[in-house]
């Protein structure tokens, strides 16, 4: 029966536990782990809980800002400006739902990146190795464990082989603990329960065969609710340097607004209250405070975008460093080739086969290439199959592999050799085996056949196969075999095998010894097209790409002329690479573009060496040995298809489709995030400093002010809500991927931004002032020279919109002049919004306006227009000039 309590499951032995459970070392069947994912539920925990949308929408007003403009409000009202005080309230509040409209975006925008990084689980269903997302996974059900595997739910281990887990999560420990299959102590705490591995934990190293007992909430980590996955942190170092300087900037503005409130008063006779209103509403207009909202919605659609291309932001400031990027580490297989090995030579003493056929599919002969025996031995075919952990499998006509893709090459080799595989592993029970370790650099598998003769099989490196037994003459003339492979991108695997005694049930190194070496295979993985063209545009961008692999630097250098990884690729082996110091590696970097044979500790120092040299590194990796260089590099990225979770967790982004392309596509939306922020700072700060230099010029010379506190209210609110936006949703420009990478160190608020704003808001109030007093000197009333001057603002910020769209280069043609679909919805909301201002009796009652005519508006467009024309000839004129270094 099976058991729906807690149960002493340490204790128990592996027999009592599969009787419990009832389910045997074969897995469940298919139909039996359907019914009991009905019964018992999927294997997830509760979603944890969110910040209600109410407190989320009260934190909007927990800012120093907004208590003074409350306040104002407040002082308003009392003092019977009921009007003023309800426009001041509209924009609070206005600001505030978008605000909570943009923050609730970003977090749905990152939280729903974990439904795309499903946790997959490798079961034995029907006695098949699968792989099925670790939420259908059933009591009863016999799950495999490697290195650098998550444990999905709670297990008895059954089969154990050098398994450590990290369980610091759940015990406090800090040390990997070893496991074992004996039963444990039933007084045992859970940090001794040596038989046992938990939901949540990480396997440190090892292979193990364990049976589930628990799932979801029923687990040790969902009874103590340890394990919750809150939605990411929306604060970025970008983010924190804006909202610093948004806050330096309130603070300028209040202690310049309460100097011309006393100047007002004491010096230009200015009413207390009416100065009051007026200085609050230059405050409203002058200080940017929507940007940080408006920056995190930009970052959010990047990692929104960057996901529909495969590349999943498990870390918001990983798309500010993106855009940095000089430097992309990347593994070969799977990243920049196919991933779809294929057997395509075989070598056994003096004699080589070549071998037919397209992937994984198994259809294709092996022949001799010259005069030998016609067949191939059929020990090495079998080596490869034996010692072999996966599955190849016919999906929807297409020839699938669960499991290392080197390995399925070896099956589809198996067949075309014309054995069955499946019944060959059924005449070969394995009994025991060494798994793959990047160390040693091998695997050995102990099996026993029907006839009760025990073999070693082995499978790994060529250099440690040979260095299993080999002579020094057998060394060198399969050194040389293993060349001519080489140099033709092929990796290359050694293979050999040994007779033990009948009665032999372990295996360890010692046995490996005075192995009989069969033969060496070549394999192929063609480079992927698309990594091809990505890596050409990475060059054009001034990116360098660097491969790091642990193939012999011969195969490398092939893949990576097929590439064009570099003009002149050159190669550093491990080897030599070990022999450097720091310093010297350091030097050799920048002209290498290959790292062969090199290990998790050369990835680190790799990547440390040009951190020294001030490159921004992205890195790939998929291993648990791959976690240090992925938490050292500034955008560590994991493999979502054939990486481990431990490299998931040490990662700031997961590719989920493991291409090289990918990371590429990732960068330019990285540098599109970027160029946008910088895009939303250029149009709004002008904007505000506009109105603001013309109110402060009115009170300081004395003259009518052009707008009045409603007024500017009305501009802050109109463009709050449409024009404030849709920067963040700019397609990148063309020639992005053209430019060199930012420096690091490259200011936010770079000289050419500082100087467009000052510019900018000198041209903003120049036209106010020349609007307001020409429309006053042909006769106009200061209420119809008004609404001139909010109509010509709004004109003025929708021209300079389309001029900031392009920030790198001309924005007077047809495609910059055409706009974006959310550019367009923009503007006609604010066209809506001004006629209304303009011509609805009861705003123009509330604000004060009147109706212009449509010689006055034309004359509006034209300046506004002229003020176009007039940006685009600086930008010219300062790309001639050569000031700026980023417009050159």
């Amino acid at each position: 029966m099976l058991s729906e309590t807690a149960r002493d499951w340490h204790a128990m032995d592996a027999d009592t536990v599969l009787a419990d459970l009832d389910t045997d070392r074969e897995g469940l069947t298919a139909p039996e782990a359907s019914l009991r994912l009905e019964r018992y539920g999927t294997n997830t925990l509760p979603a944890p809980k969110g910040t209600p949308p109410l407190l989320r929408f009260l934190a909007q007003f927990n800012n120093a800002l907004i208590y003074f403009l409350l306040a104002a409000a407040l002082a308003a009202l009392l003092l019977n400006h009921a009007v003023d005080a309800a426009v001041i309230v509209l924009v609070v509040v206005v600001n505030a739902v978008v605000g909570f409209v943009q923050e609730g975006r970003a977090e749905k925008a990152l939280s729903g990146m974990e439904s795309l990084l499903t946790d997959r689980a490798h079961v034995l269903r029907d006695g098949i190795r699968d792989s099925v997302d670790a939420a259908l996974l059933v009591p009863g059900d016999m799950v495999l464990l490697d290195a650098g595997d998550r444990v999905p739910a709670d297990l008895r281990l059954l089969r154990v082989r050098g398994l450590a887990i990290e369980e610091a999560a759940l015990t406090g420990e800090s040390v990997a603990s070893e496991k074992h299959e004996e039963p444990a102590e039933a007084a045992a705490s859970l940090a001794d329960r040596y038989s046992m591995a938990y939901s949540g934990t990480l396997v440190a190293r090892g292979q193990a065969t364990g049976v589930v007992v628990a799932t979801g909430t029923a687990t040790e980590i969902g009874r103590i609710s340890k394990l919750l996955h809150a939605v990411p942190t929306l604060t970025t170092p970008l983010l924190r340097q804006i909202s610093s300087f948004a806050n330096k900037l309130t603070l300028a503005i209040f202690v310049a607004g309460l100097a011309l409130f006393v100047f007002a008063v004491t010096m230009r006779d200015f009413d207390w209250v009416d100065a009051l209103i007026s200085v609050v509403a230059l405050a409203v207009g002058a200080v940017p405070e929507g940007l940080p909202a408006v920056i995190t919605i930009t970052l959010a659609i990047g990692v929104q975008r960057m996901a529909a291309r495969k590349a999943v932001i498990r870390k918001l400031p990983a798309v500010e460093t993106l855009g940095a990027t000089s430097v992309i580490c990347t593994d070969k297989t799977g990243t920049l080739t196919r991933n779809e090995m294929m057997v395509t030579r075989i070598m056994t003493g003096g004699e080589e086969f070549a071998v037919s056929g397209i992937g994984y599919a198994p259809d294709g002969a092996i022949s001799a290439r010259e005069n030998g025996s016609k067949a191939v031995s059929p020990d090495i075919v079998r080596c490869g199959a034996l010692c072999n952990d996966a599955h190849l499998r016919e999906v929807d006509g297409e020839w699938t592999v669960t499991g290392d893709p080197m390995e399925g090459a070896l099956l589809a080799l198996t067949r075309k050799a014309g054995i069955d595989d499946e019944a060959l592993r059924r005449e070969w029970r394995r009994i025991d085996e060494i798994p793959f370790d990047a160390t040693y650099r091998l695997m050995a598998a102990l099996c026993r056949a029907d006839d009760g003769r025990c073999t070693v099989f082995v499978k790994g490196a060529p250099e440690a196969i040979l260095a299993l037994g080999a002579t020094p003459d057998e060394v060198e003339s399969w050194n040389a075999a293993i060349a001519r492979a080489a140099e033709q991108g092929e990796r290359v695997l050694g293979f050999a095998l040994r007779e033990v005694p009948n009665d032999t049930a372990r295996l360890d190194f010692d046995l490996l010894q005075g192995a009989t070496m069969l033969g060496v295979m070549g394999f192929i993985d063609p480079p992927r097209e698309e990594a091809r063209l990505a890596i050409a545009e990475c060059r054009s961008a001034g990116i360098a790409v660097k491969m790091i692999t642990g193939d012999h630097a011969a195969t490398a250098l092939a893949i990576a002329r097929q590439l064009d990884l570099a003009d002149d690729p050159k190669a550093l082996t491990g080897a030599q690479i070990e022999a450097m110091s720091d310093e010297e590696l350091a030097e050799a970097v920048p002209g290498t573009a290959v790292f062969a044979r090199a290990s998790p500790e050369h990835k680190l120092r790799i990547v440390r060496a040009q951190q020294s040299r001030g490159a921004i590194v992205a890195m790939t990796g998929d291993g648990v040995n791959d976690a240090p260089s992925l938490k050292q590099a500034d955008v560590g990225t994991a493999m979502g298809v054939s990486g481990t979770e431990a490299a998931r967790q040490a990662s700031e982004m997961v590719l989920l489709d493991d291409n090289f392309a990918s990371i590429v596509a990732a960068v330019r939306e990285g540098r599109t995030v970027y160029d946008n922020i910088r895009k939303v700072i250029a149009w709004t700060l002008p904007t505000n400093g506009g109105e603001a230099i013309a109110v402060v010029l009115a009170i300081l010379v004395g003259f009518a002010l052009p707008l009045t506190a409603t007024q500017i209210l009305w501009i802050n609110l109109v463009m709050t809500v449409t024009l404030g936006l849709v920067l963040a949703f700019e397609p990148p420009e063309p020639g992005i991927m053209q430019r060199p990478p930012r420096k690091p160190d490259a200011p936010l608020l770079s000289s050419f931004l500082l100087w467009r704003v000052a510019l900018v808001s000198v041209l903003f109030a120049a036209v106010v002032l020349a609007v307001f007093f020409g429309a006053q000197r042909l006769g106009d009333t200061v209420e119809e020279a008004r609404t001139l001057v909010v109509n010509m603002l709004v004109i003025a910020e929708i021209f300079y919109l389309f001029n900031v769209r392009y920030l790198h280069m001309r924005s007077l043609t047809f495609e910059g002049t055409k706009g974006t679909k959310p550019v367009l919805i923009a503007i006609a909301c604010v066209i809506v919004a001004q006629l209304a201002f303009t011509y609805l009796p009861p705003l123009q009652q509330v604000f004060e306006s009147r109706p212009i005519s449509l010689r006055d508006g034309a004359i509006l467009l034209a300046i506004g227009l002229g003020l176009f024309v007039l940006l685009e000839v600086e930008k010219i004129v300062m790309r001639k000039l050569g000031w700026f270094e980023e417009l050159n």
